[in-house]
């Protein structure tokens, strides 16, 4: 039973680096959304913006919270952006993020 021991347990960290690597991804790309964002609105506080897109990611799982954020300042701030662009723009992100925190960078 040991060596069926040690494999469960060697899942079970590799699960939990899984998330912490996957919820780190999130907040990066969050947070690279937020400063898109913000340059498209030509906000001056650009880190100030992108804060508070993380932020809101604490609102309720899933991403449409974030979504609903950015989506709506957009377009408040007349920034002719549709939903689905804001979406692909996520996705984007997203795979770049991952991409720099299996890079380190």
């Amino acid at each position: 039973m040991t060596t069926f021991d040690d494999r469960e347990q060697g899942f079970e960290r590799k699960f939990v680096l899984d998330n912490d690597l996957e919820f780190k991804a999130t907040a990066r790309r969050n947070r690279l959304l937020g400063e898109w964002a913000a340059g498209l609105m030509g906000l001056a506080t650009a880190d100030d913006y992108a804060r508070a897109v993380v932020k809101s990611d604490f609102e309720q799982p899933g991403d449409e919270d974030v979504l609903r954020k950015v989506f709506g300042d957009l377009k408040g701030s007349g920034v002719a952006v549709s939903e689905g662009e804001v979406r692909m723009k996520m996705d984007e992100l997203l795979a770049q993020a991952r991409e720099q925190i299996k890079t380190g960078a």
